[in-house]
């Protein structure tokens, strides 16, 4: 019998649902790695736009294709995961990058740090307004508050970070529940179990070409998010206890930032959505209820109170 070949060192795992225009990219930023020794796990999630054909077309021998009904990104890379060879897990979505030596730089800062779990970088956006285009490189969490930090935010998108295989298993996986913060769930559970590498260079690309994208749904982002946080708090009670009042003013601050973020943009169903959530919840202050409390009127009221306070704020100006 002839042998197996050896596992790859990395294996990247790639859901895909009508990404067909976007794979040429990604495929590419894949094959320019300086590091060749990895497996591409492309989990085909139900697409009906020709992607499964264009895939079936590649002759790239360390493309693997899996096919699966529709059931959102995270149980398709649940289901990558399951087939992973490699001791290094990546995630890189269908409509996004990386730089030539993303799976080296951070492969070998793992092999420098044979403890670590996890090594992330920088990232950029791409098709976004220059104000929101700069380069962003995540602060360096491996500090004596790095649970609590880490709780408040993991500032790195799911493609900008390497994992080893074994803790990430330990952790069960992606949330299928969660259509959004599901990155933020893993990367909390698995960056608390050990210690974690930051690479402080910008080696990860977000593409964003249009509202279809996840990160475009701001509502359900908040609020998933906070879905995460409470899951999280109530798996570990033993933390959520040392947090005291930090439990309740950090999810706190992160919804009503996200509220009032999308208030000021004037995507007022997104706001309406947070601002209800945060006001059963009771957060905020009687200073912010003015902006919150109108969330609680049917649509037309809330729009025609808007429409009187600016009415009142032109013939008023002071």
């Amino acid at each position: 019998m002839p042998s197996l070949a050896p596992p790859p060192s990395v294996s990247i795992v790639m859901p895909c649902f009508n990404a067909g225009q976007h794979l040429p990219r990604s495929l590419a930023s894949v094959l320019a790695q300086s590091l060749a020794d990895w497996e591409l796990i492309v989990v085909d999630d139900g697409s009906t736009d020709g992607s499964a054909h264009w895939l079936a077309q590649q002759a790239e021998p360390r493309l693997r294709v899996l096919q699966r009904p529709h059931q959102g990104a995270s149980a398709a890379r649940n289901i990558g995961i399951e087939h992973a060879r490699g001791e290094y897990i990546a995630f890189l979505d269908a409509d996004d990058t990386w730089a030539p030596d993303f799976l080296q730089r951070l492969r070998a800062a793992l092999l420098d740090r044979p403890d670590a779990v996890l090594a992330y970088c920088g990232w950029q956006k791409f098709g976004v307004p220059a104000a929101e285009a700069k380069p962003f490189v995540p602060p360096d969490y491996e500090t004596p508050d790095k649970r609590k930090l880490l709780f408040a935010a993991c500032r790195w998108p799911i493609h900008a970070a390497l994992a080893r295989r074994a803790p990430l298993l330990q952790c069960g996986g992606f949330p299928a529940q969660l259509q959004n913060a599901e990155d933020y769930a893993l990367w909390l559970e698995l960056a608390t179990r050990g210690p974690i590498v930051r690479v402080p260079e910008v080696l990860a690309h977000y593409h964003f070409h249009g509202s279809g994208q996840a990160s475009a749904q701001r509502a359900r982002a908040a609020l998933q998010l906070l879905d995460a946080q409470h899951a999280y708090l109530a798996r570990h009670p033993d933390f959520a206890r040392s947090l005291g009042p930090d439990r309740r003013r950090i999810p706190c601050q992160g919804l009503l930032r996200a509220g009032f973020q999308a208030y000021w943009a004037r995507d007022l169903p997104a706001a309406r959505a947070i601002f209800r959530r945060a006001l059963r919840a009771g957060y905020g202050r009687p200073a912010q209820w003015r902006y919150m409390l109108p969330a609680l009127l049917p649509l037309k009221l809330h729009v025609a109170l808007l429409a009187l306070r600016a009415r009142s704020c032109e013939t008023h100006p002071d």
